[in-house]
């Protein structure tokens, strides 16, 4: 269980990231993160390689996911398979949504980015 205040903070360069349920909760088997971004553009377009989910709570945001542009509002929820090229903005002053992700892989990617900056990427498979 997770409750309100629970969870690591991370900051990443286009967001603040709790972590509300980690890896290490499911033994390896999903995470979710609750993100909170600034309006503006986030990162470049860029591939992952794990699956998410994107589910917006509060605030509007554009995702682009392979070349096609979605308009995401509260309760909105949005599926970016692995290896898909994809980026987010934000359109409203801020944007809260919860980052849903299979595995465990994630959670090691916004720690090393948080504490390593942009050097994380290749470690991670992460492509611009």
């Amino acid at each position: 269980m997770s409750t309100v205040g629970d969870g690591d903070e991370l900051t990443v360069p286009d967001a603040k990231i709790t972590v509300r349920i980690s890896g290490k909760d499911t033994g390896g088997a999903y995470e979710l993160f609750e993100v909170d971004a600034p309006r503006g553009e986030a990162a470049p377009p860029h591939r992952t390689p794990w699956p998410k989910v994107y589910y917006v709570l509060h605030g509007r945001m554009a995702v682009l996911l392979d070349g096609e542009l979605h308009d995401l509002s509260p309760g909105d929820v949005i599926t970016i398979p692995p290896d898909a090229p994809h980026t987010f903005t934000v359109h409203t002053p801020s944007v809260q949504f919860l980052a849903f992700a299979v595995g465990d892989v994630m959670g090691a990617f916004f720690r090393d980015l948080s504490e390593n900056g942009f050097s994380a990427l290749e470690r991670h498979g992460v492509t611009m």
